[in-house]
């Protein structure tokens, strides 16, 4: 699901790039981009400014120096704890380390102060994960809203998570048709629903779904790669071998795909 879409800083962070084969939380403000040390210094000359440290945040975040990200966040909540907009930016950081528990005590923080939509379904996305049935209520409580279509397909693909990963796959199918007919770009949908009969072996309704996904989004690299994954295991070599290199094509930096043509022997 997309929560929040950050683009600041990205043109100039690829030409500026960061000391190679370091850790992104290790470096030091003097090996980062020339924009980031710019901002650390603008931030010495003014330490109260929110909106430079948020600046800050979005380009470590970007830089994937979550750790140091999250250290500005905790700065800003110290100073402003009844933010909602601070934890739900935290919640997304700890996402981005895989901190599930920290996400979601976040997210309740910021639902707390605001009961946005928005955060609701973050937190249910991550209960779902977890098959914690509480990601049911809340999505049935978001739908009760009647926001419009993206929220609906949204508290659908959410419910398929929570059956699928609890085993309930006809429930989970259900939940992800339902999510598609209310949103035909929602590609995740797609996914966890070939995901579903490829598990299974049902893989010509797998590769009926991978091709719809890849004519309804053609520069999606993930999409032909499943898609060239369920032809190999239908034994159509040569189909395998075009959808990953189309897929290696969109994301050079696919080496599952790699690995497949090397395996598959193509040139």
């Amino acid at each position: 699901m997309k929560y929040w879409i950050i683009a600041i800083f990205g043109l100039l962070l690829a030409c500026n790039q960061p000391v190679k084969n370091k850790v992104p939380d290790t470096l030091t403000k003097e090996e980062m981009p020339a924009p980031v040390q710019q901002l650390f210094k603008k931030i010495a000359a003014n330490p109260d400014s929110t909106g430079l440290r948020l600046q800050l945040v979005n380009a470590l975040d970007s830089l994937g120096a979550f750790g140091q990200a999250l250290g500005q966040m905790d700065f800003l909540i110290k100073k402003d704890s009844l933010n909602y907009g601070l934890w739900y930016r935290k919640a997304l950081l700890q996402e981005s380390t895989k901190d599930t528990s920290g996400a979601l005590r976040s997210y309740r923080y910021a639902i707390r102060i605001y009961p946005s939509p928005d955060a609701q379904l973050a937190a249910a996305n991550l209960l779902a994960e977890r098959k914690d049935s509480t990601a049911l209520l809340i999505c049935r409580q978001v739908a009760s809203l009647r926001m419009g279509r993206e929220y609906t397909a949204h508290c659908h693909f959410i419910t398929g998570i929570y059956f699928a990963r609890t085993g309930n796959k006809q429930k989970a199918l259900d939940a992800f048709n339902n999510s598609i007919a209310n949103d035909l770009n929602y590609t995740e949908a797609y996914m966890e629903k070939g995901f579903l009969y490829y598990d299974d072996k049902k893989y010509k309704e797998a590769l009926q779904v991978y091709r719809t996904l890849v004519t309804v989004k053609n520069t999606y690299a993930d999409g032909y790669y499943w898609l060239a994954k369920t032809e190999e295991a239908l034994n159509n070599k040569a189909e395998a071998i075009n959808n990953y290199q189309k897929s290696l094509t969109l994301d050079p930096a696919l080496q599952e795909a790699a690995a497949a043509l090397q395996r598959l022997g193509a040139k």
